[in-house]
């Protein structure tokens, strides 16, 4: 494992998480791994893969990232292939022939590809020794990223038999979860959670105030950086990119309207080329896999709090220091709440979609650190961040303690079973149809909240949520009900202070500075670093690659400091494995030597 590790990748230890699914899988046992963006999901099974003998089956949903990915691996000396709809019948013709003869390690298929009869039964005929489902939140339906095709790998258990299988993702909620494990595997699965914590970014959620304003406010201090603009319609990302190219900043749009051909050299261009920022709708992200990507921007509310998750973890995967900022308003939800309407999904499906959205309401009013808000929805946890704008600039907040006990109230004489709209009715004491047959009327905390309006209650609701005063029923029917820190607010135990809901909103957006690298170089290793860039960039070109699959910036920031004069020094350098150290170590050393001042 350790020698792959260092020879193959070129990194000296496994990050954290990574080395115990890699055992399980090495043991015969099936996997299901939930790891934050950017922690290193593929080393899951690609080191699996290049121990002993045997072909490892990598199932992708996209066509590009497919072909990203073995790239990579090919650059790394990594017998990879893929078998796509884009490959000519010649090519596809050599890569069987590559796969038969042991040649290929890992082959990178799309689902339907992989369960089409022909292939299923070439493969069953090859020793096969691990699958692995990239990106699994899509089998399940609970999901934001749901495909039909990947319905059909719960079938894989028994094309395969006695083969292990490993399902990957960085964000799945609980019941999602749930889904996958009893679908995939029938519960026989060893499942390893690593934590949804991104440390290294910033999160930022404000009210809209004009959004190009803001927008313009926010990245007026990030030139030369790559970035996304998540935009909720096609018409909006277009407007954006010529409201930030009027505004001197590189931008292109990218949504599923466009022509196929520009689509695609829009995300080419994007994944190539530094300082770019791409001004989106969702069908842009999936598979982009830039490390260097500094923020995220949401200039509408998300569908969810995972899909939030899912598009924010498209910054900083390099782990350096990155913002993600969202603007929400009443439009958004009301907006929202129509496309889970429209949606032809299932009344149970549209429940659960309702409730997500509702957490992430929570999220946006969060009146304490949003990072905590944002992981309890995940069932994680971390102590107050430091790092997102309420423990920036904390808000200031009207003690509580005797809102919540009357909301808690209602819903404990109520059988906690009911969901916010009739909570609040009780408190502000409506004279509904519903509460009158159901006696709620004559309850005795029928309207104690009269001092609040609807709109208010709703807010404390959704921030006692986010809490952890109260839980809300994502899987079923959205009731509302007690945890055990909201018994002990009950009992006058503990306190709750809320965030009233402004008069207004802010007139002016958040400027913030950009964030910066936690690697300092000085004024000479900058100069070195910079030459580097260019001669990474060269090369890149040449092999029509992106930069970042030649070095990352780490790498480079690493070979400025070190500045090694020896192909031995060089080797020690962070990401350079043997094969990386034949083809570049004589490049990149000479470019060293000429940038060192006499």
């Amino acid at each position: 494992m350790h020698k792959i590790l260092k020879e193959t990748f070129g990194f000296d230890a496994f990050r954290s998480g990574q080395e115990q699914p890699i055992r399980a899988l090495l043991a015969g046992k099936n996997v299901f791994c939930v790891m934050p963006t950017g922690a290193g999901k593929s080393m899951i099974f690609q080191v699996p893969a290049l121990l002993g003998q045997g072909l490892t089956i990598v199932i992708s949903p996209l066509i590009a990232l497919m072909q990203d990915q073995v790239s990579a691996l090919q650059l790394l000396g990594v017998g990879a292939d893929t078998l796509n709809s884009s490959r000519s019948m010649d090519e596809i013709s050599s890569t069987w022939q590559r796969v038969r003869n042991g040649q290929t390690r890992l082959l990178y298929l799309a689902p339907e590809r992989l369960m089409n009869s022909g292939t299923l039964a070439a493969l069953q005929s090859l020793d096969i020794k691990l699958i692995a489902i990239d990106e699994a939140h899509c089998i399940s339906q609970w999901g934001p990223s749901f495909r039909p095709e990947y319905e059909m790998l719960m079938a894989l258990k028994s094309h395969f038999p006695g083969v292990p299988i490993a399902a990957l993702t960085a964000s799945a909620d609980q019941a999602t979860r749930k889904d996958i494990v009893a679908k995939l595997f029938g519960d026989d699965v060893d499942i390893f959670i690593s934590g949804f914590d991104r440390p290294n970014i910033t999160l930022n959620v404000e009210p809209k105030a004009g959004w190009k304003r803001q927008l313009k406010a926010f990245v007026q201090n990030r030139k030369g950086q790559s970035g996304i603009v998540y935009c909720l319609s096609r018409k909006k990302t277009e407007e954006a990119a010529a409201f930030l190219t009027d505004e001197g900043f590189t931008a292109l749009s990218y949504h599923a309207g466009m022509n196929k051909d520009a689509r695609e050299k829009n995300q080419q261009r994007f994944v190539a080329e530094p300082g770019i920022i791409m001004a989106a709708t969702v069908a842009f992200g999936m598979g982009i896999d830039k490390p260097d990507v500094r923020f995220v921007f949401h200039t509408d509310m998300p569908a969810s709090m995972e899909a939030y998750y899912q598009e924010v973890g498209r910054a900083g995967r390099d782990g350096d220091p990155a913002d993600a900022y969202m603007l929400y308003g009443l439009d958004d939800l009301r907006m929202r709440r129509q496309f889970i309407e429209q949606d032809s999904s299932s009344d149970t499906q549209k429940r659960r979609e309702h409730k997500r959205l509702d957490a992430l309401i929570a999220y946006c009013e969060a009146p304490t650190c949003r990072r905590q808000t944002l992981l309890a929805y995940f069932s994680d946890n971390c102590a107050a961040c430091n790092n997102c704008d309420v423990c920036l600039n904390p808000v200031e907040l009207i003690k509580g303690t005797r809102e919540g006990q009357m909301a808690l109230s209602a819903m404990v004489r109520t059988g906690q079973r009911f969901g916010p709209a009739h909570i609040v009715d009780i408190l502000v004491g409506a004279n509904t149809a519903r509460l009158r047959q159901l006696g709620h009327d004559k309850l005795p905390t029928w309207g104690v909240g009269i001092q609040h309006d609807k709109n208010q209650w709703r807010s404390i609701l959704r921030q006692l949520v986010a809490a952890g005063f109260i839980h809300l029923d994502i899987a079923e029917f959205g009731g509302l009900s007690v945890t055990s820190d909201g018994r002990l607010l009950l009992k006058g135990e503990t306190d709750f202070s809320f965030r009233p809901l402004p008069r207004k909103s802010r007139s002016d957006p958040l400027v913030q500075k950009a964030s910066k690298s936690d690697i300092t170089l000085d004024q000479a290793e900058i100069a070195v670093f910079e030459r580097l860039k260019k001669l990474r960039s060269g090369i890149a070109a040449e092999r029509n690659v992106p930069a970042y699959f030649i070095f990352s910036d780490k790498s480079l920031r690493d070979m400025a400091q070190k500045q090694p004069a020896t192909v031995d020094e060089f080797s020690q350098i962070y990401g350079v494995g043997q094969a990386k150290l034949d083809q570049f170590a004589t490049l990149f050393i000479s470019e060293i030597k000429i940038s060192k001042p006499d």
